[in-house]
């Protein structure tokens, strides 16, 4: 297995969707980081050299924030939303969504799970 920034990456698969393996580092920026480094994208990750993982290396400690830079900086972010009181602090500290409509989305959050449509429900026939 080929090791980028102390990530395992699988060899079996093309280096585009391998390097999507690595937090922070999405398809898109895959395609940027293979064309900056003259790496085709239809390589397989075994298939890379020494050299072309170096270069992929040199190219996202250089220009990307990945890993645990970044998973400390979003931690940051979080926790400063939450100590200034704002709503989206709010419903991170509750384990809520933080967007959309949370009648539907946030059951599986609350612990309301309605595995089909009329399960957890009384019948129309019986009293309520």
């Amino acid at each position: 297995m080929a090791r980028i920034l102390g990530i395992n990456i699988p060899d079996n698969k093309k280096i585009l969707y391998s390097l999507t393996y690595i937090y922070g580092v999405g398809r898109p920026s895959s395609k940027i980081i293979l064309r900056s480094s003259n790496i085709s994208a239809d390589k397989l990750a075994k298939d890379l050299t020494t050299e072309e993982l170096n270069k992929i290396q040199k190219i996202l400690e250089k220009s990307y924030k990945v890993e645990g830079d970044l998973r400390k900086d979003i931690g940051q972010n979080i926790k400063r939303l939450k100590e200034i009181g704002s709503w989206r602090g709010l419903r991170h500290a509750r384990k809520l969504p933080i967007h959309g409509r949370s009648k539907t989305n946030s059951r599986t959050l609350r612990g309301n799970v309605r595995k089909t449509m009329g399960s957890g429900r009384k019948s129309s026939s019986d009293k309520t």
